[in-house]
């Protein structure tokens, strides 16, 4: 009895929030269009599984999902500043962005984003709540974009090379003395990169309370310092000698699996047993985080203001905070993303993620300002 008074709520709930938006009208006009979903192309598991949707989306709705494979999501902000300089108001190339941080910051300030949505959704109430679903890097989301997953940025390594992988920045440093070339980290900006510097200079500047605020020319130069010194220590041991550095997170799998890294990197928790299902990875590899946590964040879906098909849009993202979506995104062999959903509501494996201590983003201003940084020291 208990059960079916919570779903009746929850299936009230859930009326009254579509009626918000006026779902069957805008389920009505959705039919028939393509969404172009810019999103980051570099993982086959991601990639299998945005194939899978769009399917899914065509029986279920009649709409298609077209992904427009981007290295990085910053060159689609720049498109879209583009289409807001020349007043394209309407018919936008891009319908969906996968974004967080310090892009959704830019949208948000940039005016790129479309009205609020994500709390109108038919799916909303599903949402797990005591996620940070309302805050992207601290910036409030507004419901300017709804959340897909969660993110920490992890190692991986392989048990039958290292017996006690290094669980601090300043462990792995003495470790990549140790084995020359072993150890490396994406080019910033790709994400993963990005997310490497950040990690360690949170770690390396005690988790200085500045990095939570606004960057300034005076706390960047006295805060950072630290990560460069330390950066310079690595790359003169890391892998190509620190004269290049790897594309993105796939690629320090694949480097691992070549047993040319000893140590990957990944944002996603249970990427290392998808990789293994598939192949990619030996069963001997197993992830962990440093000792004082893992880099964590919230990942997105937003509409810039000008989408073509925003009804498309907003069916899509609906249709991908379902728990039948959010099901198989979870699943420890498809893709393994941690799910936004209260755990009732998924199945399979996608209930059985453990996530790491968190350790929350510094404030989004900090990630312009360290790659740029990055550029001008390391860039060649």
């Amino acid at each position: 009895m208990k059960y079916f008074f919570s779903a009746l709520i929850l299936l009230l709930s859930n009326m009254a929030l579509a009626s918000q938006l006026d779902w069957q009208a805008i389920s009505d006009k959705a039919k028939g269009q393509t969404v172009y979903f810019f999103a980051w192309g570099g993982s086959n598991e991601i990639n299998n599984y945005l194939r899978w949707a769009n399917k899914s989306l065509q029986a279920q709705y009649g709409v298609t999902l077209k992904h427009v494979k981007v290295s990085d999501i910053s060159e689609s902000i720049s498109q879209l500043l583009a289409e807001k300089t020349a007043k394209k108001n309407q018919n936008g190339h891009i319908d969906m962005v996968w974004i967080n941080g310090e892009n959704f910051k830019s949208m948000k300030q940039h005016q790129l984003l479309g009205n609020a949505f994500a709390k109108q959704l038919p799916n909303w109430p599903f949402v797990d709540k005591t996620l940070p679903v309302n805050s992207d890097f601290a910036e409030p989301t507004l419901g300017l974009e709804a959340p897909w997953g969660v993110g920490q940025l992890v190692f991986i390594y392989d048990k039958n090379t290292i017996t006690t992988p290094p669980t601090s920045f300043a462990d792995l440093l003495t470790y990549a003395q140790q084995h020359p070339q072993k150890i490396s980290y994406p080019k910033p900006p790709a994400f993963h990169g990005t997310s490497f510097l950040k990690a360690a200079l949170l770690e390396l500047s005690n988790n200085n309370q500045l990095l939570y605020q606004a960057v300034t020319k005076n706390t960047f130069q006295r805060i950072s310092a630290p990560l460069w010194s330390y950066l310079d220590k690595l790359h003169a041991v890391a892998w190509q000698k620190g004269q290049q550095f790897p594309t993105n997170g796939s690629e320090t799998l694949q480097l691992l699996d070549d047993k040319q890294l000893d140590i990957a990197i990944s944002f996603n928790p249970n990427e290392v047993i998808s990789a293994q299902a598939n192949g990619t990875l030996a069963k001997s590899t197993a992830t962990y985080a440093m000792q004082a946590g893992a880099l964590s964040n919230i990942h997105f879906l937003a509409i810039p203001w000008n989408a073509n098909a925003r009804e498309g849009a907003l069916v899509a993202i609906n249709f991908l905070l379902s728990p039948e979506a959010q099901s198989r995104k979870g699943d420890l062999t498809i893709w393994g993303d941690p799910t936004v959903l209260q755990k009732q509501y998924v199945t399979g494996s996608a209930k059985n993620t453990t996530l790491f201590k968190s350790i929350a983003e510094p404030h989004p201003s900090w990630q312009a300002a360290l790659e740029a940084e990055w550029q001008t020291r390391y860039g060649h």
